[in-house]
């Protein structure tokens, strides 16, 4: 019997990736939005990535009796010092959009030279199994600010992050080079041959 495994995130743009990185797992991979009726978010009150990414894979899985896998990943900027972190994803305030938070980035960064921009985008993906099994993968990838939002795939803050040795950002890359480079690509490959272990 194949087994079931969800994509904890209501965010479609990352559901969306993670599936398909997860794609040809011996599970059926699905997403939040296959199920009716679910209880409100949970809210992200951990200080790191790793809590926040074991937050929301185990109040789904508790929820819906089913394995789930979750991540929290975020935009560490080296001039800001780390920020904006754990909060990337409401950078710019409540309801914000990917739009809201790079402009606030943007102003941020106004007047920081090129070799002051330093980056890394960090990663942890985390499993949480029906049998008390947690797993957790973290990874990062280093690269710079851009000066500017450039390319239109990916989400977040991929137009202005352009990683090391590169010098795209992730928004102008085709998606598949961007996972082969990324953090949540890093991290979830490295999750994967932890999944591939349970099949």
């Amino acid at each position: 019997m194949i087994k079931t495994l969800v994509i904890a995130s209501n965010n479609h743009d990352k559901a969306a990736e993670l599936a398909e990185l997860l794609r040809d797992l011996p599970w059926r991979v699905c997403s939040l939005a296959e199920f009716n009726d679910l209880p409100q978010e949970p809210e992200e009150t951990g200080q790191t990535f790793e809590e926040n990414a074991f937050l929301k894979a185990s109040y789904y899985a508790e929820r819906l009796g089913l394995p789930c896998v979750a991540d929290d990943s975020g935009l560490e900027v080296d001039a800001l010092h780390g920020a904006p972190g754990v909060l990337s994803a409401r950078y710019a305030g409540p309801g914000c959009s990917y739009n809201d938070n790079n402009a606030k980035l943007l102003r941020a960064m106004e007047g920081v030279q090129d070799a002051e921009r330093t980056a890394r985008f960090v990663c942890c993906a985390a499993f949480v199994g029906l049998d008390d099994v947690r797993h957790v993968e973290r990874a990062t990838v280093e690269g710079r600010i851009a000066h500017a939002c450039r390319g239109s795939h990916g989400f977040g803050y991929d137009p202005l992050f352009i990683p090391e040795d590169h010098t795209q950002t992730f928004g102008e890359m085709p998606p598949e080079r961007k996972h082969e480079l990324s953090h949540r690509g890093r991290a979830f490959r490295k999750l994967r041959s932890f999944l591939e272990t349970l099949s």
